[in-house]
This record gives structure tokens, C-alpha cells and sequence, in this order.
């Protein structure tokens, strides 16, 4: 497919997937993973019908470009017949681990089992049949010869692609699994429900160690849920994890094997003047993220991202409002349940620009150096992007780490009435350029800077 230019750099790549009309797509084919691997050449999604699908980068293409490698199914719906409940099969995350050989391993979940995949090429090999030749074979009139005679021998014949599970994590949540975060030790890995993050080891399937417990012990005095877990890039005894109350809690392992007293808690305070009833719903941190160099935590909720320093704790460096226009609406967005959608947010590769989508099929990335914030659309009719507008702030700031709030350009509206059914919840970013990978209903769409 041809990829138009734009005038920020910005241009459409690739597309998979079906191109029909939403109407037309099913379920199980929406897309609810997507995640980039630590070298870019591979990309993995997941979907409600619990299939992964993998995608290679092509050799010897202009820009960043990628084909079908491999698809296997996942999870497989399950039933809980202590609790008489159904468990999905749809795939809530996906985090690729550490290579260590020509294989590839993969952690995927979706609500209670997580599973360990190691996705490798497989030699396909026949016998030859070299003597079943009718000059050589006596029943068939043939002379055998000491030099006609030849032991059967395996030729490669093709290359398949296997997906073997490895190991099976399971029984340890009681509750929805929202998160994994593989560590940088490579050793072990952290995943997370509503109320309790646990701690395994990669080699051990049986066994997993609670770090974090929230859980109250009369449930009726229940205030907050996690929502989000993840582990520093680079010093393993430290992870971060966001709760529906807006806080994140920065959390040390060395302290204490039950981290029930957070190092950290990053809390802004929120102005009484602007409390209503649905506050504590759109302060809610739907997604977090590390920069690479573990200095900045990336939050998003509802209505905004903001960028946290590890170093100040009582309010974001920035502010960046995705949602404005969608502060009258929120009535509406209770009712249809749009308000409690979950949108991922992320770094780039090298820290200088973030991500994360909206309706419309509309997706924000917003450079941090130029404080710009050029919003583009994942138009699935037309097959290219869509620069709709961009912003830029230069208002002076109150010093040092003073918070500032981007405004919204006001030239980008919402159709009336707003398509809410088209949104970008699931995006990741190439680690090594500027290119990113998105998630719209039941289509991947890559998008890159020239």
C-alpha cells in the first residue's frame, strides 16, 4: 500500500486486518494487546478470541514495514465451577521476554491464567527415497548395484513456525488480571488484579509470592482498585503500580517482602471547586508507564496524561488534556459506559514523545521538547492518515517542575453525535524509531515519522 506524505512527518504505513464496516466485525476479532518486542523487528497482538498474532519486519524493505508471521491460539474459554463463572478467553496483555536463543518467549494473560509461549522455526524433513527408483529396484526390473544402493536419508523439505506453551501460571488471582510486567533481571516477572500484585519466577509455575495486598478484611470498607503494574526498566527491586483513586505508588522490594507501605506515593491534589460525581471515575489511572531510563512514570486517565518525576511526588512536571471537549459529555459517557474505557498511553524509544488514542479512531502524539500535540486518525475507509491538528504551548512556566497544562485545540471536535464505538485503546511504540503500532476495532495500523 502507498503511504501519502504529512506535513509533520507523520504518514500511514501499513494496515492488517479486515477492512469492513465495524457493524460487520465480530467479538472475538477485536484487537485487545499490542506490543511491540525489545528489537522492533517482531510485533505481537492479542484479541477477545484469544489468538496471538505475530508479525515479522521485512528484510530488505524501504522504512519500517512488517509481514504475517505466525498465529496460534492463546487461551481458550474456561468456566469456574466453585464460583459458577465464565472466564474469557480474551487476551488482556502481552509482554515479550528476554531472548536467549533463536526462539522467542512471550508472557500472555487474560483474566486468571498466564502462559509462557516460546514461538520457534521448525525444520520440516522427508526421507528420500532414492532406492525406490525403478532403474534400481530388482521387483521392478532394475539391476541393484553396490553403488546403486543408498541409505535413506532426511532432506529438509519446508520451515514451519511452532508455538509451544512453556509454562502455565494460574490459581494465584482471585480477581481479574489487568497487568504483567516482565523484569529487568529477566528472571521474574510481576502481575497484578484489582487487589493484589504477585511476584513469579519465570522457571517456577507453582509458586508466586504476594507483594502487594489491598484487599480490605470487611470488603464493604473497599475504596480503591489497582489498576496498573509495572517494574523500573533497569533496578529490579523497583515497581509501580496506579489505582483508581488517581495515585501511583512507587513500591521497594529490598524494604519489605510485603511492600503494604509504598516509598512513594505521586498524588496531585485535586481542586474542590471541581468535584462532581463522576471525579473519582475520570481520575481513575487507566495505564503507566516508565520512560527507558526510569526518570519519568507516564499516567494516563479519562480525561488527561501526565508526566511524574521520580523526584517530585505532589504533582506532575505536565499535564496534557486529551479529552476537554468531552467534559459536557460525561452524563452521556456514564450512560453508554464510555467513561469507564481504559486507554494505554507510551513512551517512545528515546523519551522525547508520547502516545495515546481517543475516539473517532483519533490518536494523540504529543512531543515533549516542542510541546506539540498533533493529533492523527486511524481512517480505516480511506486507508491513510489524517492530520487533524496540533497545538503548541509556550506559555512561561512558574520555575523549576512547575506544572504545565496543554490547551486543547479548539479546531478539533468530536462528530455530533460522537462515534464512540471507534476508539484507539491499545497502541505500542517501536523501541528503537519513530514508529507505532495501533489497535482499531479489528485493524492494526502502523504509522511512522520520515
Amino acid at each position: 500500500m502507498a503511504a501519502a506524505d504529512q506535513d509533520n512527518g507523520w504518514r500511514f504505513a501499513q494496515c492488517f486486518g479486515d477492512k469492513g464496516d465495524v457493524e460487520d466485525v465480530t467479538e472475538a476479532d477485536i484487537i485487545s494487546a499490542v506490543e511491540f518486542d525489545s528489537t522492533g523487528d517482531f510485533l505481537a497482538t492479542g484479541d477477545k478470541g484469544g489468538r496471538i498474532v505475530l508479525f515479522e519486519r521485512s528484510e530488505g524493505k524501504k522504512g519500517c514495514e512488517y509481514k504475517f508471521y505466525t498465529e496460534f491460539q492463546s487461551h481458550e474459554p474456561e468456566f469456574d465451577y466453585l464460583k459458577s463463572l465464565e472466564i474469557e478467553e480474551k487476551i488482556n496483555k502481552i509482554r515479550w521476554c528476554r531472548r536467549q536463543n533463536a526462539g522467542h518467549f512471550l508472557l500472555s494473560t487474560n483474566d486468571k491464567t498466564i502462559k509462557l509461549w516460546k514461538i520457534f522455526e521448525k525444520p520440516l524433513k522427508v526421507v528420500s527415497e532414492t532406492n525406490l527408483l525403478v532403474d534400481a529396484t530388482p521387483a521392478l526390473g532394475g539391476n541393484l548395484t553396490r553403488s546403486s544402493l543408498k541409505m535413506p536419508r532426511l532432506i529438509h523439505h519446508d520451515t514451519m513456525i511452532a508455538a509451544v506453551p512453556r509454562k502455565i501460571y494460574q490459581n494465584a488471582h482471585a480477581y481479574h488480571i489487568n497487568s504483567i510486567s516482565v523484569n529487568s533481571d529477566g528472571e521474574t516477572f510481576l502481575s497484578a488484579d484489582d487487589l493484589r500484585i504477585n511476584l513469579w519466577n519465570l522457571n517456577v509455575s507453582d509458586q508466586s509470592f504476594n507483594v502487594v495486598d489491598i484487599k480490605p478484611v470487611n470488603m464493604e470498607e473497599l475504596t480503591e482498585v489497582i489498576t496498573a503494574a509495572e517494574f523500573h526498566p533497569s533496578q529490579c527491586n523497583l515497581f509501580v503500580y496506579s489505582s483508581s483513586k488517581g495515585t501511583i505508588k512507587l513500591n521497594d522490594m529490598r524494604q519489605a517482602a510485603l511492600c503494604d507501605k509504598h516509598s512513594k506515593l505521586f498524588e496531585e491534589e485535586e481542586d474542590p471547586a471541581n468535584k462532581s460525581f463522576f471525579s473519582e471515575i475520570i481520575s481513575s489511572t487507566s495505564d503507566l508507564k516508565f520512560s527507558r531510563d526510569g526518570r519519568y512514570i507516564l499516567s494516563r486517565d479519562y480525561l488527561t496524561l501526565k508526566i511524574w518525576d521520580l523526584n517530585m511526588e505532589n504533582k506532575p512536571v505536565k499535564t496534557i488534556n486529551i479529552h476537554d471537549q468531552l467534559k459536557s459529555k460525561l452524563c452521556d459517557l456514564y450512560e453508554n459506559d464510555c467513561i469507564f474505557d481504559k486507554f494505554e498511553c507510551t513512551f517512545s524509544g528515546d523519551g522525547k514523545s508520547v502516545l495515546t488514542g481517543s475516539y473517532n479512531n483519533y490518536f494523540h502524539v504529543y512531543d515533549l521538547q516542542s510541546e506539540s500535540d498533533t493529533v492523527l486518525q486511524a481512517d480505516k475507509s480511506a486507508f491513510k492518515a489524517k492530520r487533524v491538528g496540533s497545538s503548541k504551548n509556550k506559555s512561561p512556566t512558574t520555575g523549576t517542575g512547575a506544572n504545565k497544562s496543554t490547551p486543547r485545540n479548539e479546531s478539533i471536535n468530536f462528530a455530533d453525535p460522537a462515534d464512540f464505538s471507534k476508539k484507539i485503546l491499545h497502541a505500542s511504540w517501536h523501541p528503537m524509531e519513530n514508529t507505532v503500532a495501533l489497535a482499531a476495532t479489528n485493524n492494526l495500523f502502523l504509522f511512522q515519522q520520515s
